[in-house]
């Protein structure tokens, strides 16, 4: 494919120098632009024609361009509209070329019109199916159509016949699937079918061959040689226009620069005394916690923006360190009362990523939006956001982020933070593209000397990292004791030196490499600190969660009655119904909630005739409580409860076995132990043992 590259900023500097920039645009893109010519017109004699109509046309359409969607699909369609007029609708440049681009571009000629150009703009010029939606004013939906029924077509011309004979419910995901842009949930649903479908394996085979044969014909068409002087020639035909512009620009240019010049005499004054610069930072960006990190001089302030569908985005800022790459975002819906956020799992990807930045060993922060906070109640239209990215390989760097979908945020939700992330979310597609500046911080990294026990269970303090946005402790836990072992601890607060700062609510604990057999690891986040020396630093603990071994053995009867109870960890517990069948079912239910020492039964349920059992279905509810034992009706308020607890009520559990005739038996509830939260309010000091290493 021959992706077109462009400047996002370019519509503001087009808009100021006119024709000169225009000029400028096309003679950066001419190759591609060249190309997709190419595979429109008769000759290539057109070709001088085709470009300056194109330019004047895009000047003069200027004033109207309102940066809903990309520059470049705003010029391309301009460029491609202007090719149909010029097209003589019958003739190619087959008869001009020879070889390999003879081959493709008779096979494009072999095809219908809509089929030619969605397989030109998606794999000649590199467009997504939106973007080519966009261009030739169909859904796309549509697109896809095309695409499929135009690779049916060049299938049978390079003599695999023109019949697919798979299931045909099926092709129409043909090229989500190959192209990747299926959804998890209709991928597990294609790829089942699949997996016992010969006939729709050896079709989609086939198909993917004929699509990667054609994609590669695609790469040999982008070495049209476009002669040396193609858009000097281009320029001395409107050269007056383009000088006219070039005087109304030295104007705004020399404003521009008096201002900068007054801009940067006021931050030289700042420089010395420490307070304009602050006091600027202070006006000027209502983002604490951003202002926070541009006052600490780590990362700049930025101003990129993008528009599509009605939506502006706006970069503010972005920080990189060790840990993670933050974005600083603001979305502005422009027509309606909505506010937008960005879900890194949905619409969000760094086209760059496996260049720019870590794949491996790396945990992404996932930063709910906050709608409680002053900046976000102020405008119902305007969310403040923020956007955790994997840590950069090189010190410093351009993230390409491109981002097609937004989701809606909804206030009277029952989600964490009033934000409903579930369900049947809006959003809002578009097409917004940033190449985002940023450069690598330093991290520090502290050893340290620290034991206590929690719940007898020794635990010790390894190691601080100290980056700039994010505070990072890790912290190791023996499991050799066969009792008890901690699966998770959880902290209110860090204090280094006179700086508190509070455990990052999700970011949670992330378990890291294990050091020996012996003890596990966690790394426990926190928000950042900006101190250069640590010296005291004190840790208050907030829970525990626990797994508590504990075996024991109930049989089950299938001459008695149910539903019949047991004891064990301190409860009376119910067994409510017990029944054999293909499957069998078994169902457990404890409703107490006040002084109840578990959370929820680690158990197996042994069957007659085990080694034919084949798997287990389990489905639970529960209750979610206060530290005092009362139970929460209104979830939406999770965030405001002291240290919530979950237990569970009811579990139904049905036994299945590998032969669909033989009913299934329970024998034996075999419980191996339970899981408990602690609640803990210690405080620990901890020693610093030495400086470690600084990036």
């Amino acid at each position: 494919m021959i992706p077109v590259k462009i400047d996002y900023f370019s519509a503001i500097t087009i808009r100021e120098k006119g024709m000169e920039s225009v000029l400028d645009w096309f003679d950066q893109h001419k190759q591609s632009l060249y190309t997709l010519g190419g595979c429109y017109l008769g000759n290539l004699q057109q070709m001088d024609e085709l470009f300056y109509r194109s330019i004047i046309k895009v000047h003069k359409e200027l004033p109207r361009f309102k940066s809903e969607i990309s520059l470049e699909i705003w010029i391309t369609s301009i460029f491609i509209h202007t090719c149909l007029e010029l097209s003589d609708n019958g003739s190619n440049l087959a008869s001009e070329e020879s070889g390999q681009h003879k081959n493709f571009i008779q096979a494009l000629g072999q095809l219908k019109k809509y089929e030619k150009e969605a397989m030109i703009l998606t794999y000649v010029t590199g467009f997504s199916h939106e973007e080519t939606s966009y261009l030739l004013k169909v859904s796309v939906e549509m697109v896809k159509e095309h695409l499929f029924s135009g690779i049916q077509s060049f299938r049978k011309e390079m003599g695999y016949g023109s019949t697919f004979n798979g299931c045909k419910e099926y092709h129409k995901d043909y090229i989500d699937y190959l192209d990747r842009t299926m959804d998890r949930a209709k991928k597990i649903d294609f790829e089942v079918h699949f997996y016992h479908c010969q006939a729709c394996q050896e079709d989609l085979a086939t198909f993917q061959d004929v699509m990667s044969t054609m994609i590669n014909l695609t790469e040999r068409v982008k070495d049209l040689e476009v002669p040396s002087d193609f858009i000097a020639n281009i320029k001395d035909r409107i050269a007056r226009q383009k000088n006219d512009r070039k005087q109304k620009n030295k104007k705004r240019l020399k404003r521009g620069l008096i201002f900068a010049s007054v801009f940067v005499l006021l931050m030289g004054i700042g420089y010395f005394t420490g307070v304009f610069t602050n006091l600027y930072l202070s006006w000027t960006e209502e983002d604490q916690e951003l202002r926070a990190f541009l006052q600490h001089d780590l990362g700049k302030r930025l101003n990129l923006e993008a528009k599509s569908n009605g939506v502006k985005i706006k970069i503010k800022g972005a920080i990189a360190d060790d840990v993670q790459t933050l974005i600083f975002y603001e979305i502005e819906d422009t027509k309606n009362k909505n506010q937008y956020w960005m879900n890194n799992d949905d619409g969000v990807l760094v086209e760059n990523k496996y260049k720019l930045m870590m794949s491996n060993g790396t945990y992404i922060n996932y930063y709910l939006p906050d709608l409680k906070s002053e900046k976000n109640i102020k405008e119902k239209n305007v969310f403040h956001g923020k956007l955790s990215l994997p840590p950069l390989i090189t010190d410093n760097g351009a993230i390409k982020l491109r981002i097609t979908k937004l989701q809606k945020l909804f206030r009277n939700s029952s989600g964490p933070n009033g934000v409903s992330i579930y369900g049947d979310i809006e959003s809002k597609t578009g097409e917004w593209k940033f190449e985002i500046p940023v450069k690598k911080q330093t991290s520090i990294e502290y050893a340290l000397d620290g034991k206590t026990e929690v719940d007898g269970v020794p635990v010790r303090f390894d190691k601080l990292t100290i980056a700039p946005t994010a505070t990072i402790l890790q912290i190791g836990m023996n499991n050799k004791h066969l009792e008890k072992r901690i699966e998770n601890l959880n902290f209110e607060s860090l204090k280094v030196n006179n700086q508190k700062v509070k455990a990052d609510m999700y970011g949670g604990s992330i378990w890291s490499s294990q050091q020996n057999m012996d003890w596990d690891t966690i790394q426990v986040q926190f928000a950042p600190l900006f101190v250069e020396k640590p010296k005291v630093i004190k840790l208050r603990f907030k829970s525990a969660n626990l797994m508590v071994n504990d075996p024991t053995t109930i049989e089950l009867d299938t001459s008695q009655e149910y539903p019949r109870t047991f004891e064990y960890a301190g409860s009376t517990i119910s067994i409510d119904r017990m029944e054999i069948g293909q499957p069998a079912e078994v169902v457990i239910s404890n409703h107490e909630i006040k002084n109840r020492e578990y959370d929820s039964l680690q158990y197996n349920i042994v069957a007659e005739g085990e080694n034919e059992t084949s798997s287990m279905d389990m489905n639970s509810d529960g209750v979610l409580v206060d530290k005092n034992g009362k139970k929460l009706e209104d979830y939406s308020i999770y965030e405001d409860v002291e240290q919530p607890r979950y237990l569970t009520t009811v579990e139904s559990i049905k036994i299945h076995s590998n032969d669909a005739l033989e009913k299934v038996i329970p024998k034996k509830l075999d419980i191996q132990g339970y899981r408990t939260t602690k609640y803990l309010d210690d405080v620990v000091d901890i020693s610093l043992k030495k400086h470690m290493n600084e990036r």
